[in-house]
């Protein structure tokens, strides 16, 4: 068997026909080869088979199976690996709280330290929610400490709550964005807006740049 480092990056992407459609499954025909790409309910909503389709994948392999796992926005795909890289977190439990929230609510939900959120999806509990919450926070928060104001984004003064800006540099973080992109996307937005309505105008900046 090939080491697991080569193989994982053997596929990036599968652009096909898609044949088949299950609950959290997606088959897409590429060169004669029907690829069976785990997914999430937001990556299959709309499509329908006979859609040409591009999925992003994530590639698992274990002594005992390869699996894919595709997902139709880069964001999606972002949230997956961030969650697998919180200990205790599988493919399964990424996969089900990504089909139960869009990839902009869950970095909302860590940002802002929503366990509640995290616990309506089935089979995660509040241990379980704490968790994620605090690994990726502690993830982002090296990055983000050293991050020097761009535009007129505000910082927090010591013991004030964390500004809207500094919880959507964090949440664009959360979707893949590096500290420096999120910052130069949220620069110039006006301070009344909410974390919500932050990230979605920087997100509209950043999508035309990508």
């Amino acid at each position: 068997m090939p080491q697991k480092g080569m193989v994982i990056r053997m596929i990036h992407s599968v652009n096909g026909k898609l044949i088949h459609i299950e609950l959290g499954l997606a088959v897409v025909e590429c060169g004669g080869v029907g690829y069976a790409c785990r997914t999430t309910s937001g990556s299959l909503d709309g499509l329908k088979t006979g859609d040409d389709v591009v999925f992003l994948i994530h590639m698992s392999v274990r002594e005992d199976a390869v699996e894919l796992f595709g997902f139709i926005t880069a964001y999606e795909l972002n949230c997956f690996k961030m969650l697998l890289s919180v200990s205790g977190v599988g493919p399964k439990a990424a996969l089900s709280i990504l089909s139960e929230m869009s990839p902009q609510n869950f970095a909302l939900s860590v940002v802002a330290d929503d366990v509640k959120s995290l616990t309506r999806v089935k089979g995660i509990g509040a241990k379980t929610a704490q968790l994620i919450i605090l690994k990726l926070k502690d993830k982002l928060s090296g990055e983000t400490a050293s991050l020097p104001r761009a535009g007129n984004m505000t910082g927090s003064s010591a013991g004030s709550p964390v500004s809207a800006d500094a919880q959507a540099v964090s949440a664009l973080m959360v979707l893949g964005f590096s500290a420096s992109e999120a910052a130069t996307a949220l620069a110039g937005l006006s301070e009344e807006l909410d974390t919500s309505e932050k990230i979605k105008q920087a997100l509209k900046k950043l999508s035309v740049k990508r």
